[in-house]
């Protein structure tokens, strides 16, 4: 495993952290859109409180290391990486407490199937080697994919959700399949939930215990883990080349292990 400064170095250089390939001005799209109550920036979770603009800048600042400036409104914007491995610790300790019950049940779901499935897939073969149980309810349900019009289905690679359009896996942010896949299990929800995106806002929003990866331009499960419904959330860019996330990865699995 990399110590943290190697770590740390790693995420910038990589742009997983640092200067982030997702401009400032769609950052600040997503933060107004989410604060003028579009439901698609929520990801599935909805709020107690209202959250301004300024707010949701705020806790982006304070969160993901977003800059904080209002006046900076265009070009290059970025993630504290000190953040992001804070939160990588953060996540590994909720998953060592819960493979630490007997027989936890775990659901993985992922809207980055060329990103973050890279990460995910390590994460649930060492949660099965650890005793946990890998939920895939909802397999095949069909529905039309928000803003596509077509049909699209869960499918599982591995134990790990996903949306399949015409026999692709498909980039997503809809909530409705984790919707779906929680009100099959009838009541009998999961020990944890391991996602991004609209999967991990609509388990949060169930109250699952729920842990995150998430970009600079997806406020809404940084909201949501402000309010308490999601436990933790790692701010990362979250489409680079798969193997940039293996020490990230390494990280997680490392500390889950030795936790055990």
């Amino acid at each position: 495993m990399l110590s943290r400064d190697q770590l740390r170095d790693h995420l910038v250089r990589t742009r997983i952290a640092g200067d982030v390939a997702t401009p400032r001005e769609n950052n600040l799209d997503h933060y107004s859109s989410l604060a003028n109550g579009d439901p698609y920036y929520a990801l599935g979770l909805s709020f107690d409180h209202p959250w301004s603009y300024r707010d949701v800048l705020a806790l982006m600042a304070k969160s993901a290391g977003v800059v904080s400036d209002p006046g900076h409104r265009w070009g290059q914007d970025t993630i504290d990486p000190e953040l992001t491995i804070d939160a990588l610790d953060a996540m590994a300790e909720r998953i060592a407490a819960v493979l630490a019950r007997p027989e936890p049940r775990i659901l993985f779901a992922t809207g980055h199937p060329t990103g973050l499935l890279a990460v995910h897939l390590p994460l649930a073969a060492l949660c099965a080697r650890h005793g946990a149980r890998l939920l895939t309810p909802g397999e095949g349900w069909t529905y039309a994919g928000s803003g596509f019009g077509r049909p699209r289905r869960i499918r599982y690679l591995h134990d790990i959700a996903m949306l399949d359009d015409r026999g692709n896996f498909v980039h997503t942010h809809d909530a409705a399949p984790m919707r779906h896949m929680l009100h099959e299990l009838d009541g009998d929800l999961p020990d944890l939930v391991i996602a991004d995106h609209g999967w991990a806002g609509a388990a949060g929003e169930a109250g699952v215990p729920t842990v995150s990866f998430a970009d600079s331009n997806d406020p809404g499960l940084f909201v949501g883990e402000a309010e308490g419904k999601i436990d933790v959330v790692v701010p990362l860019d979250d489409n680079v080349l798969p193997r940039y996330y293996a020490p990230l990865t390494e990280r997680l699995v490392t500390l889950v292990s030795s936790a055990l």
